[in-house]
């Protein structure tokens, strides 16, 4: 009888064990971090900068994959739709993570309620660059000259839908400005614009050719769009501080499907913040034109929260569309 019930005691002991066998801890395969770019642009980049000290800190190789189209909504839904385990993410932006499926039909995926943010990674500000002809050194002059064009004021963007056009209509109509856009094919083409004149101002992420052409007195840097002063262009005051309220920033974040366990997403924000606390990775990211910005993922999730309905207004208000 006491061997019969030895067996059984250890039967129920092998039976017990089983589940916590069979269930390794997160992570125990490689993941996949989904760009949905092509190689070499700044998301591409900034994403390849964190996967080998990622894969040191999960344990796990890293493995980044580009899956570009549709202005970064392809790869994006591939990760709406994967698998809630933590081993597909997405390295998004407020591109396809916010405004994309405002101003597209039919993205696939919904951009609030599809995932479970993990941690935003970056965050860059847009630069309001004018033609030294305006005659405004501050975000005030310009306001009141540009009041003062009875037929409004030109401006440059990279394209119908960009964040620079979305965060130029908000500009103009939160200043109750007459604004016309002139969309260009990309940031270069636009930055060439307003410095041979052919528009007046530009509003939009910082590059080697606007710098240097503010630095010669070619363009003039009037502000930021961050809520703050950036540490990216010391000086520079925000446009916030003459049209309270306004921001409007280039952010970059980490994001898993909804329904990814909450150990799991608090395990890969660790890793995140970690990672974005080496001031060596920190640098690099000054040299993208980004500020290094770990977050809670409720802080990320509240961001996202916030960015939908404010362009979705600015898109309606502006009529934009990319169709």
């Amino acid at each position: 009888m006491m061997k019969r019930r030895t067996g059984l005691l250890c039967l129920a002991f092998a039976l017990g064990a089983l589940p916590a066998a069979a269930q390794a801890p997160y992570p125990d395969k490689p993941i996949r971090l989904v760009v949905p770019y092509a190689p070499g642009g700044t998301t591409d980049i900034m994403a390849r900068t964190l996967q080998e000290p990622l894969s040191k800190v999960l344990g796990q190789p890293v493995i980044v994959d580009n899956k570009a189209g549709a202005a970064g909504a392809i790869g994006t839904k591939q990760v709406a739709t994967a698998a809630p385990d933590g081993y597909t993410l997405v390295f998004g932006n407020n591109g396809p993570s916010a405004i994309v499926p405002l101003i597209q039909k039919d993205v696939g995926y919904d951009p609030i309620k599809d995932f479970a943010p993990v941690s935003l990674v970056s965050i860059a500000p847009l630069t309001l660059v004018v033609h030294p002809s305006v005659p405004a050194n501050n975000v005030k002059e310009l306001i009141a000259w540009a009041k003062t064009q009875p037929n409004g004021v030109e401006y440059a963007t990279a394209g119908a839908g960009s964040f620079g056009h979305l965060a130029t209509e908000l500009f103009g109509k939160e200043a109750g400005l007459k604004l016309i856009h002139v969309p260009y094919k990309g940031q270069a083409p636009s930055t060439m614009a307003v410095l041979n004149g052919e528009v007046k101002m530009l509003l939009t992420t910082s590059s080697d050719m606007q710098d240097a052409a503010v630095k010669t007195g070619k363009l003039k840097l009037l502000a930021v769009s961050t809520a703050k002063p950036s540490p990216l262009m010391p000086g520079a005051p925000t446009i916030g501080q003459s049209l309270p309220g306004y921001e409007a920033v280039v952010w970059f974040g980490i994001l898993a499907p909804a329904g990814t366990p909450a150990p799991v997403i608090a395990k890969l924000n660790a890793a995140i913040r970690e990672v974005l606390a080496n001031p060596e990775l920190q640098q690099k990211f000054v040299g993208y034109g980004g500020v290094a910005t770990a977050s809670t993922p409720q802080e990320f999730a509240a961001m996202i929260n916030a960015e939908v309905p404010k362009w979705k207004s600015v898109v309606e208000t502006a009529k934009i569309t990319t169709q």
